[in-house]
């Protein structure tokens, strides 16, 4: 079955990568040109900023582009592993620096680990890495850098320490909001799938309903008309023929009613070739209650209604005809039709008594019709009358299926 989309505006998903992490299973891909690009702009930026640092810094050497490659390779696993990768990258950092290399790029690795981790909802152990690079950077800077090359530097401003941790908090808050915006996606598209299984259960529940109806309806016909057709083939052939004519008839009628439900199935955005049944039915109902043996009187008239409530009406009426046939010891039922006040009751009597026979039923006549008026925001009401027999009283409002919470197909 088809899923029924319907427009929604326009708006903002993330980037790209942003929305890699969010739609696919973690772990399931490495971000293979994201960390290739991430590692070519480090060692380049780092290569330049050499140049421009090269009398206060230490000159770059295979252990500096080691641990660039280190830092930025590490990013690698940064959806699998954030936690490990925000420490790798924030240590790799912290040695790269300690060892009197120039200022750089160095700084972006563990600014994509830590915001990995955070990303990834792992809060403590991202703050705790970028805590540790800064509390190191401080103690290098501020202390250490007597004992550590370049020989002869001197203690960095605070007002350097001040900028670097401007940028932490900025990357903190910009991670925060990308986890909260992450999370909010992961909701929207649960609550996405759970729409679509509850479309997909209610067009169940419907197909399901129209199969009960038309199938419980046409098989009480043909199982009554079979009973007659063989305990009079002996002694009224004419009789018998009569039976098994109607028995034809009604199974081809019935097969083209499933044939009409099935192909909703197959073209789901197809307009039926058919249209629905509704009350401008009712008299081939009458004529086969009567084939059955069951007596119809038809009270009022039915006003012009929509597709929903129409075909709704018809099968409540189908189904209770079925279950006086098959339930019901009377031969005489009673349909009332009538609309007032916005709307439409349908009432149908019979006078009993109950057989207790189910002719082979499920036992789901009755929720089903409840079912179809609850999705109109209709009622049923179905049970013993004082004076003996039995009563279906159907209340359905006239403009359900245009202002009803519930569209279905044969709404359209």
């Amino acid at each position: 079955m088809e899923e029924q989309r319907t427009d929604v505006p326009w708006r903002w998903h993330g980037p790209p990568w942003m929305r890699r992490w969010d739609d696919e299973p973690r772990g399931s891909r490495l971000p293979w040109r994201s960390t290739v690009l991430i590692t070519a702009f480090v060692i380049m930026g780092s290569h330049f900023s050499a140049r421009s640092q090269q009398a206060d810094r230490v000159h770059l050497g295979v252990l500096a582009y080691a641990l660039l490659i280190v830092a930025s390779g590490a990013l690698l696993w940064r959806q699998r592993h954030p936690v490990p990768v925000a420490f790798v990258t924030a240590a790799a950092a912290m040695v790269y620096l300690g060892a009197g290399y120039p200022y750089g790029p160095v700084f972006f690795t563990v600014a994509v680990g830590c915001f990995s981790a955070l990303v990834a909802g792992r809060r403590k152990a991202a703050l705790t890495a970028v805590g540790l690079f800064w509390a190191g950077h401080v103690l290098v800077t501020h202390w250490l850098y007597r004992w550590l090359p370049p020989p002869g530097d001197s203690a960095a401003s605070w007002a350097q320490e001040l900028i670097i941790a401007t940028w932490v908090v900025a990357i903190v808050a910009l991670a925060e909001l990308a986890r909260v915006r992450r999370e909010q996606w992961a909701r929207e598209r649960a609550e996405r799938a759970q729409a679509a299984r509850r479309r997909a259960d209610e067009e169940r529940l419907r197909i399901a309903r129209e199969l009960h109806d038309v199938l419980a309806h046409s098989i009480s016909v043909i199982n009554v008309q079979a009973g007659v057709g063989l305990a009079l083939l002996d002694s009224d052939p004419e009789q018998a023929r009569t039976a098994l004519t109607t028995i034809k008839a009604a199974s081809k009628e019935a097969l083209g009613e499933v044939r009409q439900v099935l192909d909703t199935l197959r073209a789901p955005g197809d307009a039926p070739r058919a249209p629905a049944p509704g009350l401008d039915r009712l008299p081939e109902l009458v004529e086969q209650a009567a084939s059955a043996g069951l007596t119809v009187t038809v009270q009022g008239e039915s006003p012009k209604l929509a597709p929903g409530t129409d075909l709704a009406a018809f099968r409540i009426v189908q189904e209770a005809l079925t279950n006086v046939v098959r339930h019901s010891g009377s031969r005489h039922a009673r349909v009332h039709v009538d609309s007032a006040e916005g709307v439409l009751r349908l009432r149908v009597d019979d006078d009993g008594p109950a057989t207790g026979a189910d002719a082979g039923g499920s036992g789901n006549g009755l929720a089903g019709m409840r079912e179809r008026a609850a999705a109109l925001g209709g009622t049923i009401e179905a049970g013993p009358r004082a004076d003996g027999g039995f009563r279906v009283l159907a209340v359905l409002p006239l403009k359900a299926s245009s202002e009803g919470p519930v569209k279905r197909k044969e709404d359209r």
